[in-house]
């Protein structure tokens, strides 16, 4: 009996393709404008595994697919309209990057307020001397007052993580969360004005795109700092890069940017700026359990006809005709 055909377009990480090797047809292609299949291997292919983007126009190419397990928990780069027109399940990988992103959020907080990188590159090149010391950081937490922008799954762990600082911690969403012990402003720009520290963890959508501006950077003001592990689509790089190089805003941790790979030398260049190359989930436990849940996610699908982590926009049934 022939095995179902799994589709990998491009590289994934290797633990989904050891779970899934045994138990289907891998076939893997490169990521191109249009994939590298032959009509009767196009119409074989019934699930996906993909890290990344996955247009609308691959989904028109594979007839036969059910169901694409997508790793990572944005899925911005997934056309889920078209893919719940057809009739496909489309996954991804939630929760179980929760913690790690959260911390990383408290990390990229603490060394941007107190300035903990620039202090350790001062120690490393030698200028710790007798008679010396680094200079005192401009900031610290104690008695700051942080708005969350997101208050989702991860936002309300960076939410918890921050109770034990003692700083009073508000928020702004879409609409308010009724069980939520925290201030609600109806507004981003009237949560920057109450604020002095603003952490960013909203998805990519048409609604966050560069909201937080010029107006909410020059609000939260010349002791203010911003920290973003959400996305870079939210932030207006170059209203940004003026404000930390005019001192209109105090400092910046950034784990994500607009444009990546590409980070634009405004951010590169202010010492008030602390800059990670988008790892706020990247470490070897949480990568594994990711790689686990897409596997698991496809073995669920075709064993028991039901996904784990379906995203709200595509159907939990596959469409028949």
């Amino acid at each position: 009996m022939s095995r179902i055909a799994i589709l990998v377009p491009g590289k994934i990480h290797e633990r989904v393709l050891e779970r899934l090797k045994d138990r289907f047809e891998i076939i893997a292609v490169a990521r191109e404008e249009r994939l590298a299949l032959d009509n009767d291997t196009a119409g074989r292919i019934r699930g996906v595994a993909v890290s990344g983007a996955f247009p609308g126009a691959w989904m028109d190419q594979l007839p036969g697919v059910e169901v694409i397990a997508s790793f990572g928990v944005g899925y911005d780069g997934m056309d889920v309209k078209r893919a719940a027109e057809k009739g496909i399940v489309v996954t991804n990988t939630p929760d179980v990057l929760n913690d790690e992103v959260a911390d990383t959020a408290i990390g990229l907080l603490l060394n941007t307020i107190r300035e903990l990188p620039r202090a350790e590159a001062w120690l490393r090149t030698g200028n710790w001397k007798p008679g010396t010391a680094f200079p005192l950081s401009r900031f610290s937490l104690k008695g700051r007052h942080i708005g969350l922008y997101g208050l989702g799954r991860i936002g309300l762990e960076i939410a918890k993580r921050l109770e034990p600082f003692k700083v009073k911690i508000s928020y702004h969403t879409r609409s308010r969360h009724p069980d939520a012990p925290y201030d609600y402003y109806p507004t981003l720009k009237e949560l920057a004005e109450a604020v002095d520290t603003l952490i960013a963890i909203v998805p990519k959508t048409p609604q966050t795109h560069k909201t937080i501006d010029a107006d909410i950077l020059a609000a939260l003001g010349p002791n203010g700092v911003l920290v973003n592990v959400g996305r870079g689509w939210t932030v207006d790089e170059e209203a940004l890069s003026a404000a930390l190089a005019s001192g209109a805003l105090g400092a910046a941790g950034l784990d994500v940017f607009y444009d990546e790979p590409t980070v634009p030398s405004g951010l590169l260049e202010p010492a008030n700026a602390v800059l990670l190359p988008h790892v706020a989930s990247a470490s070897v436990p949480t990568r594994v359990a990711m790689a686990d849940l897409v596997a698991d996610n496809l073995i669920a699908w075709f064993d028991k006809g039901t996904a784990l982590t379906p995203v709200p926009e595509t159907p939990q049934k596959v469409k028949r005709d």
